[in-house]
């Protein structure tokens, strides 16, 4: 039994990967919980695992003393010598214990107390083993779901995948493989450490490339940034140290055959490689391809650039739902805004009207203030003192007499709006309709909503038509505060909505005339109809009559004779006229 106590140590420490030394002391803590549990805890009690008889010993401690006050921690002297001949006054004498004595229940604690200690050993492990690859891809197998997270086999180890780190468009199976991005590795008390795994962070990408990738691998090409939308557009930038290679061509590979491992990795995401760029604006308008910059502006103090592209490539530059421009913003790390170039005019021109009104701005000084971000005589306003005096050319007293005239230009035009308000009001409730009525037609427009039609009417703007007469756009978005994007998609919805008004005007008197023609070509078909019925029935009746002819003529050749040349002639005269009357029907109508 002995030996199968060593044996069945050496199997453990082969089987759980934990040292020898480990698994004794497991068992000693084991052994003298439940020991402290049998004999009470007041003893003193140690535990030790003999090494050559494979047993495990447990002593009580007591003192050796000449008289006896705690039987449970003292031994008279002269026992003490019977135990020990060399036992002196003082010491502290070990006496071997029988640990058949344990029985069931400390024999259970034991075991208990074992299996955990063996546990936490082997969470030591996994957690040693594991804290130094975050950042790494590992691949498992997929083998329950707990709360909508993923339970992946790592083999050795359990690792988590949580949803929040799942691709919406990917589904697992129990038993499916899968390849994850280590993205951290938690100790926790209970339950071990907890690996978590994500499918979603730009690590997975940028490892996924260094696999396919050998100049990654050997440093001649550098991923040096990596933005993605899990599941549907991601884009990196690349670049090489030696001129010869083209990291952009290294990525892709012979016929995309690089790339294609990536995309198909990643259940078909799409993949832009763009070059890198020490120069910012180069590299913004690289990680803005295919579209053709017009060009940049860049503001260092706020870490943005503004980006003027052509009227026809604003939505390619912008993407499905900003999805373009958010992740060129997100290579880059500079805040993007990208904007056409007529809304950049209609944005300079009433730069010019509002920014001109400032007592001593002329033309330069418009334009330099339009580069550093002042739009209206509203932003100097407004601006910090200290932003105006970082201007070139205004200085400290420059820019409190330029705040106050502008606070007089705001002023004015304020004023300007409220009296123009004012009138709008006025011929609103004055229409057939009234103001209520008015503001209901805003409803019947496509993609405006009752948000829109207050903050419309708390700008000034009561009726479908004041808004389409309104040729600022600039000055429709913020003296509404719906935006200069918004006002533009509201104006095109009014004008699509006034077509479609005049052209349902137009179509009632085209209906009327399409009725007439039916009517007409409805008559026409009758009385020809009718023609045909009385030419058939005539018909008939002639032929009633040749056949009484006959008969009479089998009966008397000459009555015969005579009946039927009076029937032809009949006829003769009576044939022609239903088709002379009907074509003098068809020419009258």
């Amino acid at each position: 039994m002995q030996s199968n106590l060593n044996h069945t140590l050496e199997m453990v420490g082969k089987e759980k990967g934990i040292d020898r030394e480990i698994l004794i002391d497991a068992l000693e803590t084991a052994m003298l919980t439940a020991a402290r549990k049998k004999f009470g805890l007041e003893k003193d009690l140690e535990v030790h695992f003999n090494e050559e008889t494979g047993e495990i010993e447990i002593f009580e401690f007591k003192t050796v003393v000449k008289k006896i006050e705690d039987p449970e921690t003292e031994i008279k002297m002269d026992e003490a010598l019977q135990l020990d001949p060399e036992a002196q006054n003082g010491d502290s004498l070990g006496i071997r214990m029988d640990t058949s004595e344990l029985g069931r229940i400390a024999a259970q604690t034991a075991k208990q107390v074992l299996i955990q200690k063996v546990r936490e050993a082997d969470y030591a492990l996994v957690y040693e083993e594991y804290k130094d690859r975050r950042g790494e891809l590992v691949t498992g197998i997929v083998r329950r779901f707990e709360r909508g997270n993923n339970i992946v086999d790592l083999g050795r180890a359990e690792a988590v995948l949580p949803m929040r780190e799942q691709v919406p468009r990917e589904s697992y199976r129990a038993g499916d493989r899968i390849q994850a991005y280590v993205l951290d590795v938690l100790e926790e008390a209970k339950g071990g450490p907890q690996i978590i795994l994500s499918r979603t962070s730009p690590g997975l990408l940028i490892k996924l490339f260094e696999m396919e990738v050998p100049e990654i691998d050997e440093g001649i090409v550098t991923i040096e940034a990596a933005a993605r939308e899990p599941g549907a557009r991601s884009k990196i930038a690349v670049s090489s140290r030696d001129s010869d290679v083209d990291p952009v061509g290294a990525c892709v590979g012979m016929k995309g055959s690089r790339v294609q491992a990536v995309v198909q990795e990643l259940r078909g995401e799409k993949i832009d490689i763009v070059p890198f760029s020490p120069d910012p604006a180069t590299f913004v308008c690289n990680a803005l391809a295919p579209v053709e910059v017009s060009r940049v502006i860049i503001n260092e103090d706020t870490h943005g650039m503004e980006i003027i592209v052509p009227d026809d490539q604003l939505s390619l530059g912008i993407g499905r739902k900003g999805q373009n421009v958010r992740l060129a913003s997100q290579l880059s790390g500079w805040r993007l805004d990208i904007n056409s170039e007529s809304r950049v005019a209609e944005m300079w021109k009433n730069a010019i009207t509002s920014l001109g009104k400032i007592d001593g701005v002329g033309d330069i000084m418009i334009d330099t203030l339009y580069k550093y971000g002042f739009r209206s005589a509203r932003d100097i306003m407004l601006a910090d003192i200290e932003q105006l005096i970082d201007v070139p050319g205004i200085g400290d007293k420059g820019a409190e007499k330029m705040q106050r005239s502008a606070a007089i230009v705001v002023a004015d035009e304020e004023k300007e709006l409220r009296v123009a308000a004012e009138v709008r009001k006025a011929e609103a409730e004055s229409s057939e309709i009234g103001m209520e009525g008015e503001q209901e037609r805003f409803t019947e427009i496509r993609g405006i909503g009752d948000k829109t039609v207050e903050q419309l009417g708390n700008g000034g703007y009561y009726t479908i038509m004041q808004v389409h007469e309104e040729e600022n756009i600039v000055k429709l978005g913020e003296v509404t505060g719906i935006g200069i994007k918004k006002a533009r998609q509201v104006k095109q919805a009014i004008a699509t909505y006034l077509e479609e008004m005049a052209r349902a005007a137009i179509l009632p008197d085209v209906e009327e005339t399409a009725d007439e023609t039916a009517e007409g070509e409805t008559e026409e078909t009758e009385a020809a109809a009718d023609e045909t019925s009385e030419g058939e029935t005539e018909e008939e009746t002639e032929e009633a009559e040749a056949v009484a002819s006959e008969d009479e003529a089998a009966a008397s050749p000459t009555e015969a004779t005579e009946s039927s040349a009076e029937a032809e002639e009949q006829q003769l005269q009576e044939s022609p006229v239903p088709v002379k009357e009907s074509s003098k029907e068809e020419g009258a109508d």
